[in-house]
């Protein structure tokens, strides 16, 4: 083979290993969070992400479907939900028995708006920015309502409090910061709650830092899609928002100057826009965080 001929069968290769097989590799990813009060015993929670559902994607539903074997304690999911204009019975069907548990969910953009095709350039350069002058065209109402009837609390922008697995847990939410749907507010966390979240679609800075400053020990987020180009030993090359790379998924601290550090969990979530169906280095993900007691060191 002609030397020059190497790099365009390694980049052929790459790109078919990229979209026929690692984006539907679905994986399960679990990690450990010290979160709680001393003495108390754990807790599992599911977190579900931009799953970008078409009706036609069998497997992924499938396996979804599979996750509610594990009986975690809460879902939470960090919204993008569809890709397409029928897809909301076939997401409904992947959650499956996951419904029927406690849950909270944000939406995100790919739950207002349809996919439209953009420059994979633009994104490799820093993002592709928001949809604020398109109607929205998705049914993100019956989404919402439907998750809402099975049992699911609605957090887009709004605070709520669930009793899990017999224990106080206090919520605060916002709509997808990647279209300034965010509506911050200074309401401290619950302190007698035995665990406030911040769950948000995007994790934009702005709302990280508010959350951290007003005492929440975690915070859950998506959209990045874990980079989902990712160099092997580098990991994302952009995070699709002001966020760093370093920290494009997985679980992370994250603290502003003067307050305690939060716990940072971002999911490399189970799906891409039909536009672009590959992922590199970057399976698509689920994650079972157990949340534990903070130990004697105070982790």
């Amino acid at each position: 083979m002609r030397p020059l001929l190497w790099p365009v069968v390694a980049a052929a290769a790459g790109l078919a290993y990229a979209s026929l097989y690692e984006v539907r590799a679905f994986t399960l990813r679990e990690v450990t969070v010290p979160v709680l009060a001393p003495g108390s015993r754990p807790l599992r929670v599911l977190h579900l992400s931009d799953t970008h559902m078409t009706p036609g994607q069998t497997k992924k539903q499938d396996w979804l479907r599979g996750l509610a074997a594990l009986e975690p304690d809460l879902v939470v999911n960090t919204g993008d939900n569809l890709a397409h204009m029928d897809a909301v019975p076939s997401v409904l069907r992947a959650y499956g028995d996951l419904l029927d548990l406690p849950g909270v969910f944000v939406l995100g953009s790919n739950d207002y708006f349809s996919p439209r095709y953009k420059n994979p350039v633009n994104y490799l350069r820093g993002g592709t920015g928001g949809s604020h002058d398109r109607v929205k065209d998705l049914p993100w109402e019956g989404l919402r309502d439907a998750f809402t009837q099975r049992g699911w609390t609605d957090l887009d922008n709004r605070h709520a409090s669930l009793t899990v697995d017999g224990r106080e847990l206090a919520f605060v939410g916002v709509d997808d910061p990647h279209l300034g749907y965010d509506e911050l507010d200074d309401e401290p966390a619950d302190a007698a709650a035995d665990l406030a979240i911040g769950v948000a679609h995007a994790p934009y800075r702005r709302v990280l830092d508010r959350w951290n400053e007003l005492g929440y020990p975690l915070i859950m987020a998506g959209h990045t899609h874990g980079g989902q180009l990712c160099l092997p030993f580098y990991g994302a090359l952009v995070t699709n928002c002001d966020l760093d790379r370093e920290r494009a998924k997985g679980l992370h601290r994250h603290q502003v100057w003067g307050a305690e550090p939060s716990w940072l969990h971002v999911s490399a979530g189970l799906g891409t826009s039909p536009f672009t169906p590959v992922r590199f280095a970057c399976r698509p993900e689920a994650t079972l965080l157990t949340l534990t007691a903070i130990d004697s060191l105070g982790s």
